[in-house]
């Protein structure tokens, strides 16, 4: 039930990574003019990795998502840049050739993804119908796979024929995670997929995810506002703010010694069970409207280290080790 897919080798006889993104910008159009929510954005991930991206709501996460899908609305189109997946940009692609990438070689769980199955189809039929686009087999080799992937997310498969009503909360989540690994995908996207959960339902799911994409060797990208979330499931951090990265680096470093002002103020209002107790800081302020953002760099309104050229350059790079961040003034 596998498919064929790139070995990932790349020419110079070193292992590329699985997913690059490259300088990539996406905008929508609207009555009031063209919105940047991706801008200039740059990653990549590796497989086995996952990649952790965080940061206020509107920050341009759910964007790099269904950008890196191409799943587009009408209103909205790649600018400019490059989305390699073993070196193959899918930027470009049609519609007819994505269906052939969706699933395949990436998949989403997205965002109250409780509400993406359909009421009026039993769940197994809607996983064994994403199996049967993508991988030749007969219904029962399919009907196989779904028991496989039950057992992975701990469903029992009894509730194969049920209906989406008839699975709780919980249950709808690990159907949809299950649906997503139904084709073996290289990469998973994860927009928020446990926001809505208890907190004993959401660590179990992030649990068997994480153990499900160390088991099957995948990239995954995982995105949140919750730091704690971040921080249990990701090898790596990306932080957003207005439509670009931040800062970037493995995340025990970045959340031991975060370089951006705004990581440490995401870091600072973030409250801990252990160590030393300590007031919650607030950020004051609101994200910029990307109608019109600030010159210079984008968080200088919010933030208390801003001076001259930060209200008129583009940051640099700030490197720590293989951490960076796009600061003029990153606190010691």
């Amino acid at each position: 039930m596998s498919i064929t897919k790139d070995s990932g080798i790349a020419l110079n006889g070193g292992r590329r990574p699985l997913l690059e993104v490259r300088d990539l910008t996406m905008r929508y159009t609207t009555r009031a003019g063209e919105v940047s929510a991706v801008d200039s954005v740059s990653f990549s991930v590796e497989r086995g990795q996952a990649l952790g991206l965080v940061g206020e709501s509107g920050c341009g996460k759910s964007s790099i998502a269904i950008t890196l899908l191409n799943l587009l609305p009408e209103n909205a189109s790649i600018v400019e840049g490059e989305i390699l997946i073993d070196g193959i940009d899918i930027a470009p692609m049609s519609e007819e050739e994505m269906l052939e990438y969706r699933w395949a070689r990436v998949s989403m769980v997205f965002q109250a993804a409780m509400n993406s199955l359909d009421p009026v189809y039993r769940v197994g039929d809607q996983i064994v119908e994403a199996l049967e686009h993508h991988v030749e087999s007969a219904r029962e080799e399919s009907l196989e796979r779904v028991r496989e992937l039950y057992d992975l997310v701990s469903l029992d498969h009894s509730f194969i024929p049920r209906y989406p009503h008839e699975y709780s909360g919980g249950m709808k989540q690990r159907a949809i995670i299950a649906m997503a690994l139904a084709c073996e995908p290289d990469l998973i996207i994860a927009d928020e997929p446990t926001t809505a959960l208890d907190v004993i339902v959401q660590d179990h799911i992030l649990r068997e995810m994480k153990k499900v994409q160390r088991e099957l060797d995948m990239g995954m990208i995982y995105i949140s506002h919750d730091m704690a979330v971040i921080a249990e499931v990701s090898d790596v951090v990306g932080v957003m703010y207005a439509g670009k990265i931040v800062e970037f680096g493995d995340a025990q470093g970045t959340f031991e010694d975060p370089i951006h002002p705004y990581t440490r103020a995401l870091m600072s209002a973030f409250p801990s069970v252990t160590g030393e107790k300590h007031e919650l800081a607030t950020l004051g302020g609101e994200p910029p409207n990307l109608l019109d953002p600030p010159s210079g760099c984008r968080f200088h309104p919010r933030c208390p280290y801003a001076t001259d050229e930060c209200f008129t350059q583009e940051p640099p790079i700030v490197r720590r080790g293989e951490r960076w961040a796009a600061c003029w003034n990153p606190p010691e």
